[in-house]
């Protein structure tokens, strides 16, 4: 205790100095936290966002279809993917049917290629995001013959609204051309126009009635509760199903999207050694300023009697205690700052072209994990200590003789 109260009195015998390193502190624990929320906020809404983009947490296909998603590499018969997905699904899962191909979409005046998503309304709406995101018209209902919804940016494109023509051109199950002139009864708006102008849906008995597939289906589309590990549900659906099916979790899906969170995982430790050298350069030195300052006292305390050890505790102390100061002024920052973002986030809109091009949402809503926290602290808390034992031990060598010997 002797030790602990010398340290806290001798931090505030230089104020300006005691700052110095307290500002540097708080500023690099502050980085570290707010910036690991702002990259986790980003990596959690691509992935909430391209799993509610007709992913779900797996899917079911034939086998080849991945590689080729035509009409001939559809299920034929569904029914046993379909009874061994629901007898393995965990409590709160839901999953629907889909058919999914490419097509031609056009009207009087304009064409372009399409993914023409035959759906169960009831089901999808809640496996991905077209059971909320209709904002004109309304959603397709069950059965629904000639309904189709389409996005915002498409029905711009193609200058057409709720109520007009749509003529789908896909190949059918016999490799010949099937085309069907659907109303448009409902337009979706999504973050990514990019999803707006790719996917139409219609129903899957109109999908399959086009296209001339009885009851087959291109896939079976699962969505666990709450963002759950997908990899248990998959490994029972592999062990329960024959070899003519597949199954990929979401990671295998979105092969990109994964590398991403692989690579901000690394960018965040990077990101903590870049900004514990820079704070940490400016601990060294402070305290190396301390230390020649106090040459004689330190002298005079090894005239008493204090050995180098107690020299080097009570240097650490100072560092310890400066470094708990400034870790919870820079924590009580970055959890007000990430709570000041929680409601509106960061608007990306002006700059949306290129947000969209690499996948990023419009707006960032910072996300922090206790795990990156503790990280964060942690790196602050030892290296710091670390770093401070070059003073301490600089001090510790002082001899009686040479600190009475300096002016």
């Amino acid at each position: 205790m002797m030790t602990l109260r010398l340290a806290w009195r001798n931090l505030w015998r230089n104020p300006r100095r005691t700052a110095v390193i307290f500002i540097a502190v708080s500023i690099g624990v502050f980085g570290m936290i707010f910036i690991a929320a702002l990259m986790e906020g980003v990596g959690e809404q691509m992935v909430r966002n391209s799993i509610s983009t007709l992913v779900g947490s797996l899917q079911i296909h034939h086998r080849g279809y991945r590689e080729d998603p035509v009409v001939e590499n559809t299920m034929a018969d569904p029914a046993e993917p379909v009874a061994a997905t629901i007898s393995a699904l965990p409590p709160g899962t839901r999953w629907s049917r889909r058919v999914r191909v490419s097509a031609v979409a056009g009207n009087a005046r304009h064409s372009a290629g399409v993914t023409l998503v035959g759906i169960e309304p009831e089901r999808e709406a809640g496996v991905s995001f077209i059971g909320s995101a209709v904002a004109e018209g309304r959603n397709l209902k069950p059965g629904d013959p000639y309904g189709i919804v389409v996005g915002q940016a498409l029905a711009e494109k193609f200058e057409t609204r709720v109520g007009r023509k749509l003529v789908l051109i896909a190949q059918a199950a016999d490799r010949e051309m099937a085309s069907r002139a659907f109303t448009i009864v409902g337009i979706f708006r999504t973050e990514l126009a990019a999803t707006e102008k790719h996917f139409v849906f219609v129903s899957l008995p109109a999908a399959q009635e086009m296209l001339k597939l009885g009851k087959g289906i291109s896939e079976i589309a699962v969505l666990l509760p709450d963002g759950g590990d997908p990899e248990p549900l998959a490994d029972m659906l592999k062990i329960a199903l024959p070899g003519t099916y597949e199954i990929h979790t979401w990671r295998e899906l979105l092969p990109m999207l994964t590398a991403y969170i692989e690579m901000n995982e690394g960018f965040t430790v990077v990101w903590y050694l870049v900004v514990f050298i820079a704070m940490g350069f400016g601990i060294v030195n402070t305290l190396l300023m301390a230390v020649f300052e106090r040459m004689r006292e330190f002298g005079l305390l090894r005239a008493l009697g204090m050995k180098a050890g107690g020299i080097v505790r009570g240097v650490l102390i100072e560092s310890a205690l400066l470094l708990l100061l400034g870790m919870a002024a820079g924590n009580a920052a970055a959890f007000s700052a990430v709570a000041a973002l929680a409601e509106n986030g960061i608007d990306l809109s002006a700059f949306a072209a290129g947000v969209e091009y690499a996948g990023m949402p419009r707006v960032i809503y910072p996300s922090f994990s206790w795990t990156s926290v503790l990280e964060a602290n942690l790196t602050v808390w030892g290296l710091g200590l670390v770093v401070s034992l070059y003073p301490a031990l600089k001090a510790s060598r002082i001899t009686p003789v040479a600190a009475m010997a300096r002016v």
